[in-house]
């Protein structure tokens, strides 16, 4: 995990499988990622109506936008999963799909299930804000 974010639990509230919250030093710039979609090379949704491969896959889209960004999962700070599903059943697929590559960087994440995302067949969505340290204009 990066040494400078801290993930924020609490002995007051319930035991969950993620940090209440995280704390981003001053001194690091934020990366605000647009929601990874379990889009393949040639823009298409496959693994329709698999929830966890298509969570899979967007964790595999967010780690590469995150290496071109200079980051990687464990500089995740925040996420959000939207996972079309009227069951909660589907939503806890997607979110053990996402935990598991997530390992013990056990971010601050909301998870919502929606009617509806914006590719025909897509089933999750994940929205991601990283912490980098600064980059020092050359």
């Amino acid at each position: 995990m990066n040494r400078k974010i801290s993930l924020i639990r609490s002995a007051h509230l319930a035991h969950v499988d993620y940090a209440y919250a995280s704390r981003v030093p001053s001194d690091m710039d934020l990366v605000f990622l647009a929601g990874a979609c379990p889009l393949n090379k040639e823009g298409e949704v496959p693994h329709i109506n698999d929830y966890e491969l298509q969570a899979k896959l967007c964790v595999e889209n967010m780690k590469e936008v995150l290496k071109e960004s200079g980051a990687s999962l464990k500089d995740v700070v925040y996420t959000r999963v939207l996972v079309a599903s009227l069951n909660q059943s589907d939503l806890v697929t997607a979110w053990n799909a996402i935990r598991k590559e997530f390992g013990d960087h056990d971010v601050p994440s909301t998870l919502s299930g929606v009617t509806v995302l914006g590719y025909t067949d897509q089933l999750v969505e994940i929205e991601a804000i990283a912490a980098v340290e600064k980059r020092t204009n050359v």
